[in-house]
């Protein structure tokens, strides 16, 4: 091999290739529509490039922010510089909104209103994935987790309270609704959370005595398998009629909440899709115990009871808390479809958004949403490796 080939091949292993991947497809989308202003909330807006959204003064330092968090995620090496560049990319394009909005609305009448556009979403797409790509290469532990998750939603909070953002339409569509907002977020959090605790306190019963009993376990979770094969909006639909002749038909029932349409109908369906990865996690984590640690516990006297409350459930823990996470972060997002049979939530903005073709306020129910799931992955991650055995432990 010649010297310009060793060279080249040198500086072709420097280059991550999903760093390289990132800078392309950022570079792309920095020659798209960078925000849109529409003459109303309703109409399709006129998309603006980057290069317009104010003085070029004003402009130029998200743009080099953006560009050198680019270039620096070409890095082989150095994970915590690319995670660096990935934060300073997304200061950038935090710095063009806030300098684009105010310019953009200045002479556009008292009813405009701008947003985001493509170039925007995909540029926060492919910085997000930088820094996950980048975190990822550093493996933190889960305190440096917790800690950078704090972090990103205090300095969020910070943005948000400071009004920097608010002449962005989805900021107007929740300052006309904060009420509407606040009582969607508590119903949404109440079904997402409340069905994994009923789920919780069905399916480890169920899963100890499924892993107790062959039989049990042969005949349940083929069952349970079913009922997560029927798709989502037929689920909730099933469960209309079920829980409207319950409401008819059983004194009491209608007072407590339960009828055809509402929070009734949308939470079981979700407890429903929640039991087979509570059961199977249980399952699969108490089987997962090393006969050694079996064996150990029955040379020491401990009954069945104390096995499963001192070795087996303390061992299996990992496995069970992934099945938790699974049903979460499925609840978060299948609860968007409670919004259409009345049982609030987010999915409440999401609809009267699509009916009304107004794209903003899609957003206000779909980006809480999105965001929602995306923490309670992180912090489930978290509680799985904290309860992961070290090999010190394990051995």
């Amino acid at each position: 091999m010649t010297a310009a080939g060793r060279s080249a091949g040198r500086v072709a292993r420097g280059i991550s290739p999903p760093g390289a991947l990132f800078a392309v497809l950022g570079l792309a989308a920095l020659l798209v529509p960078f925000m849109t202003i529409a003459a109303n909330r309703i109409v399709a807006g006129e998309g603006v490039m980057v290069w317009r959204l104010a003085t070029p003064a004003a402009a130029l330092p998200g743009v080099a922010c953006i560009v050198a968090a680019l270039l620096v995620g070409l890095r082989t090496h150095g994970q915590p510089l690319r995670l660096a560049g990935a934060i300073l990319g997304l200061a950038g394009l935090l710095w063009l909104l806030v300098q684009g909005a105010p310019a953009l609305l200045a002479d556009a009448g008292d009813y405009a209103r701008v947003s985001p556009a493509i170039g925007f979403w995909c540029l926060l797409v492919i910085l997000m994935l930088l820094m996950a790509d980048a975190l990822a290469q550093m493996t933190p532990g889960p305190l440096a987790r917790t800690g950078l998750l704090s972090a990103v939603l205090g300095a969020l909070a910070l943005i948000l309270w400071s009004g920097a953002l608010s002449p962005l339409s989805i900021l107007q569509e929740h300052a006309g609704r904060s009420g509407a907002f606040a009582d969607a977020a508590l119903r949404h959090l109440a079904l997402a959370f409340g069905s994994l605790a009923v789920a919780g306190a069905i399916g480890f019963p169920l899963g100890i005595l499924c892993h107790r009993r062959s039989g049990l376990r042969a005949s349940l979770l083929p069952v349970l398998s079913l009922l997560q094969t029927i798709p989502s909006l037929a689920m909730f639909g099933l469960m209309i009629p079920i829980l409207g002749w319950v409401g008819d038909s059983v004194p009491g029932a209608q007072a407590l909440g339960i009828a055809g349409i509402g929070f009734a109908p949308a939470f079981l369906a979700l407890v429903l899709y929640s039991l087979l990865p509570v059961v199977g996690n249980t399952v699969a984590g108490l089987a997962a115990t090393p006969p050694a640690a079996l064996d150990a516990a029955r040379g020491m006297g401990m009954t069945p009871g104390q096995r499963l409350l001192r070795v087996e459930l303390p061992l299996g823990l990992p496995v069970i808390l992934t099945g938790l996470r699974i049903v979460l972060v499925q609840n978060i997002g299948l609860a968007v479809i409670a919004g259409l049979i009345g049982g609030g939530g987010f999915g409440t903005f999401v609809f009267q958004g699509l009916n009304q073709t107004a794209t903003d306020l899609i957003l206000l129910g779909a980006l809480p949403t999105v965001a929602l799931a995306l923490c309670a992955a992180i912090v489930m991650d978290i509680l799985v490796d904290l309860t992961r055995p070290t090999p010190k432990e394990a051995a």
